[in-house]
């Protein structure tokens, strides 16, 4: 009841705010670290818009476009002039993603340093407006921004969302959607996974088979019985120019793409392609289950190395991230057991187990120093699963932690910079609802919207660490997620709360006020079309489908008859 009351007061406020010409409710997400509101507002219908003649093409741009935005939506033309409107100016003493906003009855003030920080402040402008401001024709609103000061920069420099479209495939203009919401909220990190055990995403041409061959699978299994298939075949991928554009999309938002190649595990697809590679000669198809193959690399022979340096020239062609995503989880070490030619590896390296570490396991230890020695020649660095923490690592390494927070505590402890991002709070194919029956199959788990919110990267950190973590990334994995409409259920609004653990400082986190804002980033999804889950508001499952969620009384009694194991 209380929270009915609640959301009719929101909504009879906002109705009184549009009619007296009143701006909505400051309601930014992730909210700015340091916030100052103050009575009046300014209009922004018509108001020039202009910028120092220093500003970069890239800065120029997206202003160009805040203006293009703003003329249409308002259907009023900017006029002519710096004074009485919207100015952007440089501040070198601003950081690259820092920037300063003031808004006043007479005009607004927005300085920052580098393209970064003149993003930012547009998106936070943005959210300060009406919903309309995201549409594409005029709309009637009350266009005005609140007298407000804001000095605002990340908490963290890595802010990443993951995207898995080897298990299922996304189109370039699905990409593009994923990327436009990301840089909505303020990410700049799109930690793209190409290859997979279920397809190889990635036109490399000196390797054509790759993609004639382990872009597709004969089937995909139906539900979790992994032995089945539907007998179609499934898959597609990109070419290198279509990743390029990718690359050129993101970086006018301000992301870096980071692409993955997996090694030497979740190699069952480029197996599929040239059987040379692996231990046994194959034959091999690509996977049509899900799960973990004990078919990887054969890492005995040097055409293996080959395979892999050649792959790698191509990406860096393609992909000017700092980072090259390595892999390295999962690899199952049966192979090498048996193999002949992974063992005389062995020998010849003189590695030997010790300490509970198997020579199999050192032996992809000199995998990931061998891969990241070629890529640190040629000005790059690897990131890698928290497996490459099991033996020796080599300096400059980072170290991407999935398998709980255990792993980017223990490398930040040796010396290795962390990117967090454990499952318990930051897998998003995870279910939302412990309502199972009323959501779409997922792969198990369970992350809600609070309990996502509620995750402290700095938790569990011996002190003096904490430096060593970069930042924080939500993962959302694809093995049940067959269309865009459930990709989008499945990352919004989580994707809404990561935000502001990544941007937001520790003490600038409040639950009551982030749910509060949800009201208006619904308004802001519902006119730019995407799909959203409604947890917490009490519905459940995706359009079609959505249910009211049970009382809390009528889910114990659920949670009794049908125990589930998270």
């Amino acid at each position: 009841m209380k929270r009915t009351l609640l959301i009719i007061l929101t909504i009879t406020f906002a109705v009184a705010c549009r009619e007296n010409k009143q701006p909505q409710p400051f309601s930014v997400i992730p909210m700015p670290n340091d916030v100052t509101l103050a009575e009046g507002s300014f209009n922004v219908a018509g108001a020039p818009v202009s910028y120092d003649e220093n500003v970069d093409a890239a800065s120029a741009k997206a202003i160009d476009g805040f203006v293009k935005t703003l003329e249409t939506v308002t259907g009023k033309a900017g006029k002519n002039g710096k004074n009485g409107g919207i100015h952007f100016g440089l501040n070198p003493n601003l950081g690259a993603e820092e920037y300063f906003l003031q808004v006043k009855p007479d005009g607004v003030n927005v300085e920052a340093s580098a393209f970064g920080g003149f993003f930012y402040a547009i998106q936070t402008l943005k959210q300060m407006l009406p919903a309309e401001v995201y549409g594409a024709k005029k709309a009637k609103a009350a266009w005005l921004l609140p007298c407000v000061t804001i000095l605002d920069a990340p908490r963290f420099d890595y802010r990443g969302i993951h995207l898995d479209p080897c298990r299922h495939f996304w189109s370039i203009e699905e990409t593009k959607r994923y990327i436009d919401i990301a840089a909505t909220y303020k990410l700049n990190r799109l930690h793209w996974h190409l290859t997979e055990d279920q397809g190889w995403r990635m036109e490399i041409k000196k390797y054509p088979k790759l993609t004639e061959v382990g872009a597709w699978r004969s089937g995909t299994c139906i539900g979790k019985d992994f032995d089945s298939s539907d007998g179609i075949r499934y898959g597609g991928f990109y070419t290198q120019d279509q990743m390029r554009e990718i690359v050129a999309y993101a970086a006018e938002r301000n992301i870096t793409v980071i692409p993955e190649m997996d090694l030497p595990g979740h190699m069952v697809a480029a197996l599929a392609a040239y059987p040379e590679l692996g231990c046994t000669g194959g034959p091999y198809e690509v996977w049509t289950r899900w799960g973990v193959s004990e078919d990887v690399l054969c890492v005995g022979k040097e055409e293996t190395f080959n395979f892999l340096e050649d792959v790698l020239t191509e990406m860096l062609d393609i992909f000017p991230s700092e980072y090259i995503h390595i892999g390295g989880d999962e690899c199952p070490k049966v192979r090498w057991e048996t193999c002949p030619l992974c063992q005389a590896r062995i020998k010849s390296l003189g590695l030997k187990a010790h300490d509970g570490i198997s020579a199999e396991q050192e032996l992809q230890c000199y995998v990931t120093a061998r891969i990241q020695q070629f890529l640190n020649e040629r000005g790059r660095k690897i990131i890698g699963w928290d497996e490459i923490l099991e033996g020796d690592l080599a300096a400059g390494a980072t170290v991407m932690s999935w398998r709980g927070t255990q792993g980017g505590i223990e490398a930040a402890r040796r010396g290795f910079d962390v990117v967090m991002t454990p499952n318990s709070h930051m897998y998003i194919d995870y279910y939302q609802s412990q309502e199972r029956d009323k959501e779409p199959l997922c792969i198990g788990g369970l992350v809600t919207v609070p309990k996502l919110y509620s995750y402290e990267p700095y938790d569990g950190m011996a002190p003096g660490t904490e430096d060593h973590i970069l930042g924080v990334q939500a993962n959302l994995w694809t093995e049940y997620v067959t269309s865009n409409e459930f990709l989008e259920y499945m990352l919004l609004p989580r994707m809404c709360a990561l935000s502001e653990v990544q941007w937001c400082n520790a003490d600038r986190k409040d639950y009551a006020r982030f749910d509060a804002s949800l009201d208006h980033t619904f308004q802001m999804l519902d006119v730019m079309g995407y799909t959203y889950a409604k947890h917490v508001r009490g519905i459940i499952g995706l359009p079609g489908q959505e249910q009211p969620a049970r009382t809390e009384e009528e889910l114990k009694k659920y949670l009794e008859e049908q125990p589930i194991n998270w």
